[in-house]
């Protein structure tokens, strides 16, 4: 047996290696890994905001590689809390007894289960939204590279045509002049237009004849003598084609006999210029340069059109006509509309000399028989007294044309014929 006293000490150094430090510490050295667990979780989580808030920059306004870089940083972040998840897990599993300090850590730990959850889902929606702005990126790319190959088609147009570069880029985004083509259907709008400016000029031209009391029916039996007309209304029909026929006066020759310079003109060019003006007032063209060819042409085929007669019992005096023969363009009512009626003429002509072969055009004299394949009637539904008369042309208003293989009617008015009610 022992003695008393040797027991007592052995007992004393049992209880000192069950407990080699004091309780209080041995908590706080088991608390460390917990305490820097939950500093890595709120680094992590700043973090991950910190790249939420990237990706939310990235998209005002909208670039796409900085919102591929903040959805690679914010897939980073998550990837590092997960870790963070598995690697506490592994190291402390979990206890059949749970300490209230335990439950503490599990409820914040699944508060930021929960923070993360969201931060997935919203991860999720901003990607799918990334997939819809990567598919807008690319319809507009294909938006550009269309823009750009109808760029190279409209160049070359373009170079075809003689236009210059500079010159296109001041008609700005003027879509019908870029599309348009040299078919055999702009020509015959232009007919059209043509043929509407005579009627539109004639108007004027009646109107001041009857305010300066000229006698219209005797006027317009001096154009035609031999014209039947089957009202007397038909009358102004005479006027438009004492216009026509001025005005179309040289049509086939390329300079329509204005004097110039000599200077070649291409295909190219004339349909160039046909382009040119076709947009332009004609005032304002005369305005730049009086004495252009397009100049020379209104001074000679207003002195031709206007008799010095009917200008002085228009006006009264001679000033205008003599200051159109001095070279100018006055900016009256009068000679404006003649104006309008003189570039309608003018670009027809420019056109016919785009073609290859040129436009060909052809007149009818009064008297000619009325042929349906050459002619069209101004007056429609005609009624013949009799099945076996002939038609007659009385007057031509508009001339007709031979485009390729096929012809633009003329516009005639029918002598002696009757209208049906």
């Amino acid at each position: 047996m022992l003695p008393t006293g040797s027991r007592e000490t052995q007992i004393r150094e049992s209880n000192q290696k069950v407990h080699p430090q004091p309780l209080e510490e041995t908590m706080n050295q088991s608390q460390e890994p917990v305490d820097a667990l939950i500093s890595k979780i709120f680094v992590n989580i700043s973090s991950l905001k910190s790249a939420y808030i990237q990706l939310q920059a990235a998209h005002t306004p909208y670039d796409p590689d900085k919102i591929q870089d903040a959805d690679k940083l914010v897939i980073a972040e998550l990837k590092n809390l997960s870790e963070l998840k598995h690697s506490f897990r592994e190291t402390n599993p979990k206890p059949d007894i749970i300490s209230p300090q335990d439950s503490r850590l599990a409820a914040e730990i699944q508060e930021q289960q929960n923070l993360l959850n969201t931060y997935e889902v919203m991860v999720k929606k901003f990607q799918s939204q990334l997939q819809i702005k990567d598919s807008e990126l690319l319809q507009l790319q294909q938006q550009i590279e269309e823009s750009k190959q109808k760029q190279v088609r409209l160049e070359k147009k373009l170079k075809f045509r003689g236009l210059p570069a500079k010159e296109s880029e001041d008609l700005g985004d003027d879509n019908e002049f870029f599309s348009m083509d040299l078919t055999p259907d702009l020509f015959s709008s232009a007919v059209e237009a043509a043929y509407r400016a005579i009627h539109d000029f004639s108007k004027p031209l009646i109107n001041m004849m009857k305010a300066a009391g000229w006698d219209l029916d005797g006027a317009a039996n001096s154009i035609e003598t031999a014209v039947v007309y089957a009202k007397r209304a038909h009358k102004k029909y005479a006027f438009e084609c004492h216009i026509c026929q001025r005005m179309f006066s040289g049509f086939q020759d390329e300079s329509f006999l204005v004097k110039s310079d000599n200077l070649t003109v291409t295909k190219e060019g004339f349909f160039h210029q046909f382009l040119t003006l076709r947009a332009m007032d004609p005032l304002d063209i005369l305005s730049q340069n009086p004495d252009s060819i397009f100049g020379k042409f209104c001074r000679s085929k207003y002195l031709l059109v206007v008799h010095p007669k009917m200008e002085a019992s228009f006006f009264g005096n001679l000033d205008q006509r003599n200051y159109v023969m001095g070279g100018g363009h006055p900016r009256t009512p009068f000679y404006k509309a003649f104006l309008k009626l003189a570039k309608s003429i003018w670009l027809l002509h420019r056109l016919a000399n785009a073609f290859d072969p040129n436009v060909k055009v052809f007149q009818v004299r009064s008297g000619s028989e009325f042929s349906d394949v050459y002619m069209e009637s101004v007056v429609k539904n005609v009624v013949l007294d009799d099945s076996n008369q002939i038609l007659k042309v009385g007057l031509m208003v508009m001339p007709g044309f031979w485009i390729g293989g096929s012809v633009i009617q003329s516009q005639v008015y029918i002598s002696g014929m009757k209208c049906a009610e």
